[in-house]
């Protein structure tokens, strides 16, 4: 099987905006990108020093991803050489373990000609990261709203979010893992019905682009931010900052350890200032959303 070297690039991700947890996920122009070309056995080379302890062979995540969707067209995927260049921090709350699924996803699609259609990527990138967030972010772009469960999955897609990011990156990784066993098994029903009006009028609001109610409601969470806070120094005092500087709200980013904030276009850098002012401890990235998503393109020699 012949054919000819391409390049898969896929948005970096935060998840959740405060109570949409699980179900809320926000693309980030912050990108990884792999360059794919043939080879006699798998292999992945990444050019950031912070990814290279990671798996360099089949057992690599993207690779994996990608001989999970053979395996479910019951094909033999052609080897191929992965080069990777990423600027999403690892394990920092950004979606990278989603970003490389979808990038395992599309390689897969694309050098078995399969066509997917992308509710069949979302769905098994879903079944590997065990909920929708990231994944239908990674690979749709924009803003996205999901239900997920073992039966349906359902989208609601904004495809175009004009706000200005900030992420707010602390020097130490927290695994997912570590961050869901921090959760409790129950909530008080009263506890879960505040956090779920909250949830719904957060979804409203991000619908209509209503940042200002969106920031509001992103800070009312009671299902997840509660019993992860702790592990992020300053946290109360990093959010009054942020209220005080004009940001329209901030969040946990995914289990973390990175914070999101939301702030009017125009208005970041001069809240970055402040913030890096305030809290040195923390790397403050400006960024936006991305509105592309996951992009495949043959390599010109």
């Amino acid at each position: 099987m012949k054919w000819n070297d391409f390049t898969v690039t896929v948005p970096a991700s935060t998840a959740n905006l405060g109570p949409g947890f699980d179900s809320i996920g926000l693309a980030l122009d912050l990108h990884l990108s792999i360059h794919v070309s043939p080879a006699n056995e798998w292999s992945v080379q990444y050019n950031n020093e912070s990814y290279r302890h990671l798996s360099p062979s089949s057992d690599n995540l993207i690779v994996v991803a990608a001989q999970k969707v053979a395996g479910k067209y019951g094909r033999d995927l052609p080897p191929a050489r992965l080069q990777v260049e990423t600027d999403i921090p690892l394990s920092r709350g950004l979606g990278s373990s989603a970003s490389a699924i979808a990038g395992g996803i599309e390689i897969a699609d694309r050098l078995l000609d399969l066509n997917m259609p992308m509710k069949e990527k979302v769905e098994i990138g879903t079944e590997m990261e065990g909920h929708a967030d990231n994944i239908s972010a990674a690979l749709l772009g924009g803003l996205t709203i999901s239900y997920a469960d073992a039966e349906e999955l359902s989208i609601v897609h904004v495809p175009e979010v004009e706000i200005g990011v900030l992420i707010l990156v602390p020097p130490t990784e927290f695994l997912t893992s570590e961050s869901r066993g921090l959760l409790p098994e129950e909530l008080p029903h009263p506890v879960a019905v505040r956090s779920s009006m909250a949830a719904n009028v957060l979804a409203a609001a991000l619908a209509k682009g209503d940042w200002e109610t969106a920031g509001r409601m992103m800070e009312k969470d009671e299902f997840h931010e509660p019993y992860r806070k702790s592990r992020f120094p300053d946290f109360d005092a990093i959010r009054l900052a942020c209220r005080k500087s004009g940001a329209y709200g901030s969040a946990i980013s995914g289990a973390g350890p990175s914070l999101f904030v939301a702030a009017e276009k125009g208005k970041e850098r001069d809240i970055s200032q402040k913030l890096k002012k305030l809290f040195p401890h923390y790397e403050c990235l400006i960024t936006k959303p991305s509105n592309a998503g996951i992009k495949s393109v043959e390599t010109v020699l």
